[in-house]
């Protein structure tokens, strides 16, 4: 059996508009440090994940494993790094193998020239160490690779999934312009099908054409993996492709969709009025291993009823005048189908995608939801209707009845569901672990960028400075519906909810912040110490929530030893080192404001001034003076400082080096400097990197409530070396 680490980095692709699906389906198949991308989604995981991935996943495009990536500087650059990556250890000269290369530079303009140069870096060097070279083959090799650059990194991957997963095997004759498999996926996970599914609801399409939409949507049913019938992964043939691991896979795959098969018996049907396409769906139908579970009947778009189920859910994808038909024609279709839908489906859900909203409007009912969605490049809406009154009705109904209390809006309700859903998820951990202050939510939802934070009973919400393209209209209506969700949400809750408001302003003016409500200072709790939180007064509480971690890190470290805290901020990370024993410490910073509340956080513990002291100074200028040597030092700085109180201009990513430097100086032999940072783009100094062993923890550092944000912060754990590197 092939060893294989247990667990690394991953890349997900998707269609554009599937990313958030994608990323929760990718969390229930097991993975870890799930972040989303335009288009893709990175994870982490063991080659099991990866293998369920490609065997599970309804959404993913290609299942990639990033290799080497790199700064493109020179254009030999791209033929010198693909050069070095230990190409032998992935399959062997007898194989062939494909580049696809995707993005362009200013070095690397096209992509064919891209993809002759990682060619002939990866041949060269077979050749050289087996003597003999592999061949390419575009159409059907036996490895494929994929290069991507963008904004002047190229990251170098292997394409484990070999061609597009949405390419499930089992759709050979089709009708005209078919939606792909994984599209078809994300519209029956937008209408709520696995829901409805597991109540006995049925499942119409009166349009179905080549019947993904049934087929997708029977498989999710009968927990069928979409991989199975799939002759070949991209996998296959690499060297460290584990196939026992893979074959107990499609083992459990089989015994999951016999037991699914046996257990289907929902009403699943397909309507169409060519009958020609009905053969080809037919066929389709089969090849899935489906016949049997659904109904296929010839009827026009008029003359069509619902099933015998109470319930159920009617997803259609008609015309929309793009591709087939001009738009004028087909307003009788969606007329037709608005009045069918009004006739014969009250009770049920409706959901109908389409490129062309207006032709929606004819249907003269008025969807409960919209969905964003793109049909290769054309941008689509989804459709969802839960009431098929028609419009008038609904409007004279409204006229004879007293206005009801106002509803939340969409988005108000994609945000109060999405804070629900990570208080369930958060709950065990933080009960567990004794957490009372912790991040609930981190624009999970992108359009609703803030992050909320709970601090005991207080709820405290800051919004993110929305970008230029975003207008100051929309930006207040959107934090408008998240005042609404959180309102919601805070039923729960008996402390204050606050909020932090960045605005545009006119002019030269920046972003204000805004504070609502009076001074609002309270006592919070973290392991068995206790701090000060301000939510009313600062744009910062006074707490780090990520440092969580680092706290408790330097608790483990600094018993029975001395401490140094840089730029210390409220002490917090002292007062951990205090209440775990620490001999003595010192923290510096140069704000009194700061230190007033360090000190009160000292006095809140009943800590002695005298072991724990407090200095106000410039950290960088304290450094150069001669002093008492410390066993561990916290050195956490801003990421940017012009402060008046200092003599010079502080930019992290320029001075950490010399910081560094500066702090080592500071340590016992044996000692460690624990550094910390927040600037997203951060690049260790290769110069300290040789000087020093540093050893790059942040993974270490974030706890369940920051994983899905793993750049909040970078932490490093820093020790002297006997000889310079």
């Amino acid at each position: 059996m092939a060893q294989v680490s247990s667990q690394r980095d991953w890349l997900a692709t998707c269609p554009k508009g599937l990313e958030l699906l994608l990323a929760e389906e990718l969390q229930a198949i097991g993975a870890e440090g799930v972040k989303e991308t335009v288009a893709a989604v990175h994870f982490q995981g063991s080659m099991e994940v990866a293998y369920r991935a490609c065997l599970w996943s309804r959404l993913a495009n290609r299942i990639l494993m990033p290799l080497h990536s790199f700064m493109l500087n020179e254009a030999d650059d791209l033929y010198q790094e693909c050069n070095d990556i230990s190409w032998e250890s992935h399959f062997s000269a007898a194989q062939s193998i494909a580049i696809d290369f995707i993005g362009t530079s200013r070095l690397i303009d096209n992509t064919m020239y891209g993809s002759q140069r990682v060619k002939d870096a990866i041949v060269d060097r077979i050749r050289r160490i087996e003597g003999e070279r592999p061949n390419v083959d575009t159409k059907n090799p036996d490895i494929r690779i994929q290069v991507r650059q963008h904004k002047g990194r190229v990251t170098v991957s292997l394409d484990i999934s070999g061609e597009s997963l949405h390419r499930r095997g089992y759709r050979t004759g089709q009708g005209t312009a078919p939606i792909k498999e994984n599209l078809a996926v994300a519209l029956l996970l937008r209408a709520n099908w696995p829901a409805m599914a597991a109540e006995g609801g049925a499942l119409l399409d009166p349009m179905c054409g080549s019947g993904t939409l049934i087929i997708e949507g029977a498989m999710m049913a009968a927990d069928i993996a979409p991989g199975m019938l799939r002759e070949h992964y991209g996998f296959d043939q690499w060297i460290q492709h584990d196939a026992e691991l893979w074959q107990s896979l499609i083992d459990e795959a089989h015994q999951r969709k016999a037991t699914g098969l046996e257990n289907l018996e929902l009403d699943i049907r397909g309507y169409d009025a060519n009958p020609r396409v009905l053969e080809y769906t037919t066929q389709n139908i089969e090849n899935a291993g489906l016949d049997g579970h659904i109904r296929l009947a010839h009827k026009p778009i008029d003359q069509f009823g619902k099933p015998t189920a109470e319930r159920g859910l009617l997803l259609t994808n008609p015309p929309y005048g793009e591709r087939l038909g001009e738009v004028d024609e087909l307003i009788p279709l969606y007329q037709k189908l608005g009045t069918v839908l009004q006739k014969n489906f009250q009770g049920w859900r409706a959901a109908i995608f389409t490129g062309n909203v207006d032709l929606g409007r004819e249907t003269d009912l008025s969807p409960t939801k919209q969905y964003s969605l793109f049909n290769g490049t054309i941008p689509c809406k989804l459709l969802v209707f839960e009431d098929m009154t028609s419009k008038s009705a609904q409007i004279a109904a409204r006229l004879s009845t007293p206005a009801p209390a106002q509803q939340l809006t969409e988005g108000a309700r994609m945000v109060l569901n999405r804070l629900k859903k990570n208080q369930r998820k958060l709950d065990g951990w933080r009960k567990k672990s004794g957490i009372s202050c912790y991040r609930l939510y981190d624009a999970d939802i992108p359009e609703y960028a803030v992050a909320v934070d709970i601090y005991d009973q207080s709820i405290y919400v800051q919004e993110y400075a929305p970008p230029n393209t975003i207008s100051e209209k929309v930006a207040r209506e959107r934090f408008g519906e998240i005042k609404q969700a959180v309102k919601e949400f805070s039923a729960n809750f008996r402390g204050k909810i606050h909020y932090k408001e960045r605005r545009r302003q006119k002019g030269d003016s920046q972003y204000e912040r805004l504070n609502d409500g009076p001074s609002d200072t309270i006592h919070v709790s973290e392991g068995n110490a206790q701090f000060e939180v301000n939510l009313s007064d600062y744009l910062d509480t006074g707490l780090f929530l990520d440092h969580r971690p680092v706290r408790g890190l330097i608790g483990e470290m600094v018993k029975g030893k001395s401490f140094l805290n840089l730029f210390c901020y409220t002490a917090a990370a002292s007062v951990q080192a205090a209440m775990a024993g620490a001999s003595h410490s010192l923290s510096i910073d140069m704000s009194n404001t700061y230190l007033d509340w360090a000190q009160r956080n000292f006095d809140l513990n009943s800590l002695r001034s005298s072991k724990h002291q407090l200095l106000r100074a410039d950290c960088v200028k304290w450094l150069e003076i001669e002093g008492e040597l410390y066993d561990v030092i916290f050195l956490d700085p801003p990421t940017f400082s012009n402060s008046k109180k200092m003599d010079s201009v502080l930019d992290i990513q320029r001075d950490h080096g010399d910081l560094i430097r500066s702090s080592m100086a500071k340590l016992v032999p044996g000692g460690t400097l624990i550094f910390s940072n927040n600037f997203r783009k951060f690049k260790m100094d290769e110069l300290t990197v040789r000087q020093f062993d540093c050893q790059n923890i942040t993974p270490q550092t974030l706890d369940v409530d920051f994983a899905r944000n793993p750049r909040i912060h970078n932490v490093w754990k820093i020790k002297r070396r006997d000889t310079f590197g």
